[in-house]
C-alpha cells in the first residue's frame, strides 16, 4: 500500500514538473520528525501520553496476573470439584479471558483509547507545523514541499532547500508569543487584584 500511494505521489509529481517546467520548480523540504522532535509542547504531550500507555500496560498486566492466579486456582482444586463444577470455572476463565482481550482492544486497538488521545494531544502541534509549512511555501513560492521523514522517498537534496529550521523558528516564534501574552495577561490581572485590595 505505501508502495502505491509513493508510486502515485510520484507521478503526481512528475505531472506536475512537466506542468512548471517552463518557469521552473522551486521545491523544499521539511524533516517533521526534527521539528516535533524540538518542540516543548510535542515532548509535553508525548511524555503525557506515555504516562497513560503505561498505566493502561499495568491495568493489563494486572488482569493477566488475576487470571494466572485463578487458573492455578482451578488446577489446585480440580480433583476436589464435579466435572460441571470445573467446566463452569473454565467458562468463566474463557469469559475473563475475552475480558482482558477487550480490554486490551479498548486501550490500544485502531480506534482505541491509545489512537485518540494521540490524536487528540499531538494532532493539534501538526496542524500548527503545516500552517507555518504553508505559509513559508507561500512566501517563498514554493510548488512543492516534501517530508522528508514520510514514506516518500528522497533519495538526494542539497541542505539549502531545507527549510525545517525555518519553520522551526516560526514555531519557537509563535510560542514565545503566547508565552508573553499570557505573562501580560497573569500582570494584568495582578494589578486588577491589587486596585480591588
Amino acid at each position: 500500500m505505501n508502495a502505491i500511494r509513493s508510486i502515485l505521489t510520484l507521478l503526481i509529481f512528475c505531472s506536475s514538473f512537466l506542468n512548471f517546467a517552463q518557469r521552473g520548480v522551486r521545491i523544499a523540504y521539511i524533516d517533521m520528525n526534527e521539528i516535533l522532535q524540538n518542540v516543548d509542547e510535542y515532548k509535553t504531550a508525548g511524555v503525557l501520553l506515555e504516562k497513560n500507555v503505561t498505566t493502561w500496560k499495568e491495568d493489563i498486566a494486572e488482569k493477566k496476573m488475576e487470571l494466572k492466579g485463578r487458573e492455578q486456582q482451578l488446577q489446585a482444586e480440580k480433583v476436589l470439584l464435579t466435572p460441571e463444577l470445573i467446566e463452569d470455572r473454565q467458562n468463566e476463565l474463557s469469559l475473563f479471558r475475552s475480558d482482558i482481550v477487550a480490554l486490551q482492544t479498548k486501550y490500544f486497538g485502531s480506534q482505541g483509547t491509545y489512537i485518540q488521545q494521540k490524536n487528540k494531544l499531538l494532532k493539534p502541534i501538526q496542524d500548527q507545523v503545516l500552517g507555518i509549512v504553508r505559509q513559508i511555501a507561500q512566501e517563498r513560492k514554493y510548488d512543492f514541499v516534501f517530508d522528508r521523514s514520510s514514506d516518500l522517498v528522497m533519495l538526494y537534496s542539497a541542505k539549502n532547500y531545507d527549510i525545517s529550521s525555518l519553520v522551526l523558528q516560526r514555531l519557537n516564534a509563535q510560542e514565545r508569543i503566547k508565552t508573553r501574552k499570557k505573562q501580560i495577561e497573569e500582570r494584568k490581572a495582578k494589578i486588577e487584584q491589587r486596585l480591588k485590595n
